[in-house]
């Protein structure tokens, strides 16, 4: 296999390369990357990067370079759109809209999803737990994501649904008000049936469970939907238009399976919204080599938690990876520890590192049974800028190297 080098010890990535007969993903499910992993803050920095990096990853797709291509020349590209607060607002005035819808049509692109989780600025600065910020409990987050919402009904084609992912309500060092958070989303539920009635769109939300989030595992996320659905005047509108964007490196992260979490979400009437295809890093606690060489991902952008499982299962957070490293604990009892840094799909860090990659496998393979319960999907590693230097290549063909490695799973 290909290898970066030089690179730090125990930080070195492989690169699996797919099959050159890799199927495109199936034509009933719609797949994009999700734009967050360039930085745009404003609508003009998003216009830049949707006609530079976009476009460039579009053209890697179709013209293979030297393996098969995964978009014919003349199919529409899916776009995965990030946009700030700043830039949704920038969006809704005037005719950049329209301009926007034209351009769309120019470059055979559309968009059926929006994260909405970054509320702020999302690159080149302390993000950590300001991305929780606003939370559920305030109604600045509601009128964002109307904002996201009213976007989507002008710009996407009815035919694929249109969906927008946000946080898990709130953090839990934020101690928010439940009940405020169930309120703004019973009451964005009424307005997007009312919007969906209007405009013959299928909208609905995914709220991302995430390490430390308000809520974050399968066992949490079935509690807190429980008490929504039991809040709501209406639960068949709660049902249809609110419901989880899985996230296949949180839901590792957590140590819950991947066809069991699905399923037991799915049973409970929860509406499958999104999927993300992630992965995350993990490494054994007892080996120093391996504690190590995590080292090298210290940076002050983004949360990175630390989730250990002792031998009975038990597992032990830190919210942050600076607090796991200087935390003054035996780590003797711990098999595995895993760390919320989302690295590319397409790669393995080399031992004594490893990747829950296979987490995200074990989805894909859920999809193939289940090809129903989910239409939107997207590739969602926005590290690329604060990965150690050595293991950056350019972020295009990460990009593209990540739908290769997709589209290679879904071979049956």
């Amino acid at each position: 296999m290909e290898r970066f080098a030089p690179v730090i010890p125990g930080c070195d990535f492989r690169r699996d390369h797919p099959p050159s007969s890799a199927l495109k993903f199936h034509d009933h499910s719609h797949l994009s990357y999700c734009t967050n992993i360039h930085p745009a803050e404003t609508w003009a920095e998003t216009e830049h990067m949707l006609q530079t990096h976009v476009l460039a990853v579009r053209d890697l797709l179709r013209r293979g370079d030297h393996q098969s291509p995964c978009l014919a020349p003349d199919a529409p590209f899916a776009i995965g759109l990030r946009l700030s607060a700043l830039a949704a607002r920038e969006l809704l005035v005037g005719n950049h809209l329209a301009a926007f819808r034209d351009w769309l049509a120019a470059t055979n692109c559309y968009v059926f999803t929006i994260n909405g989780f970054p509320y702020g600025s999302f690159h080149g600065t302390r993000v950590k737990e300001r991305v929780f910020q606003p939370d559920w409990s305030e109604r600045a987050r509601l009128e964002y994501t109307k904002d996201l919402f009213r976007i989507l009904a002008a710009v996407a084609r009815p035919d694929t649904g249109a969906s927008v992912s946000t946080l898990p309500g709130s953090h839990k060092t934020f101690a928010a008000d439940e009940s405020l958070i169930r309120q703004n989303l019973i009451e964005l539920a009424g307005w997007l049936d009312v919007l969906a009635a209007e405009t013959g769109h299928d909208f609905h939300l995914g709220l991302e469970p995430e390490p430390l989030g308000h809520f974050e595992n399968t066992a949490e996320t079935l509690a807190f939907f429980a008490r929504l659905h039991a809040d709501a005047a209406n639960s068949d509108i709660i049902r249809s238009r609110i419901g989880v964007n899985y996230d296949a490196c949180h839901f590792a992260l957590e140590y819950d399976a991947a066809r069991t979490s699905l399923d037991a979400l799915s049973a409970a009437g929860i509406r499958i919204s999104k999927i993300h295809l992630s992965s995350a890093l993990a490494f054994d606690p007892r080996d120093p080599a391996a504690v190590a060489a995590i080292r090298a991902y210290q940076e002050p952008v983004y949360f990175h938690q630390v989730l250990l499982r002792d031998s009975s299962g038990e597992i032990t957070r830190f919210l942050d990876l600076p607090d796991f490293l200087t935390a003054d604990q035996n780590l003797r009892d711990f098999e595995e520890a895993r760390v919320h840094f989302h690295i590319p799909l397409d790669a393995e860090p080399s031992p004594p590192l490893r990747s829950t990659r296979s987490h995200a496998s074990a989805v894909l393979a859920w999809r193939i049974d289940h090809p129903e319960a989910c239409r939107h999907f997207e590739i969602e590693t926005y590290t690329w800028a604060v990965l150690p230097a050595a293991l950056q290549r350019p972020v295009e063909e990460q990009i593209a190297g990540e739908y290769r490695w997709v589209i290679s799973q879904q071979e049956c």
